[in-house]
């Protein structure tokens, strides 16, 4: 592995790298307003269900797609697109892939579309030669992390208990990582209805402080 191009890599995923990742709660600012998730315990089950049966998995599996050799961006590109349960879950990807992409492009002098964001990534992180597996689980480490962030400072938790909920979900994301690494594209499969209905109600929510 190539240390310059795993420190690439670490700099896209960064919380410093342009893209709006803090702006975007994944509905979880919906569920902390309803109350379901209101402390360490609820945000770590909450949080496993997303990586493992919701977006975690899906874009996991999109992103691993990108990474081979030969790779249909396009059809990537459509499906990413279509796999989106809400408006707001469409604009949470697909703005942060526009970011991604434009500031990979504008380091790199590459030509970047703009692609949902496992797709975008997929397509900018291949040529670095990195194993599948390692890019995937920084990816859902960073999705997670992001989140992790947004409940300390809106459940609250402390610091100490947001950072243990991010360091017990380490396992779930290592499997999650290597599964996705050998999945195909058919294996893709969602099934976190309350987690997308908040998503869709956080649409109208009346006062929020995040686009999603």
């Amino acid at each position: 592995m190539s240390r310059a191009a795993l420190l690439s890599l670490v700099q896209w995923l960064s919380p410093a790298f342009p893209t709006g990742a803090f702006a975007y709660s994944h509905g979880l600012e919906q569920v902390i307003a309803d109350g379901a998730v209101a402390d360490a315990p609820s945000l770590e089950r909450w949080l496993r269900a997303v990586l493992e049966h919701g977006a975690g998995w899906q874009d996991a599996v999109l992103l691993a797609q990108a990474l081979r050799a030969g790779a249909d961006m396009d059809a990537l590109d459509a499906l990413a697109r279509a796999l989106q349960p809400s408006a707001e879950r469409l604009s949470e990807s697909c703005d942060q892939g526009v970011a991604l992409a434009r500031t990979v492009a504008a380091m790199t002098g590459r030509a970047l579309p703009a692609r949902p964001l496992p797709v975008a990534l997929g397509e900018a992180a291949a040529p670095l030669g990195l194993p599948p597996g390692d890019v995937i689980a920084l990816y859902l480490h960073g999705f997670a992390g992001n989140l992790v962030t947004i409940a300390i400072r809106h459940v609250p938790l402390g610091q100490t208990e947001g950072q243990g909920v991010l360091a017990r979900l380490g396992g779930l994301i290592e499997r999650l990582a290597e599964a996705a690494a050998r999945a195909e594209a058919e294996e893709i499969g969602t099934a976190v209805l309350a987690a997308d209905l908040a998503a869709m109600r956080h649409e109208t929510m009346d006062v929020r402080i995040f686009r999603t």
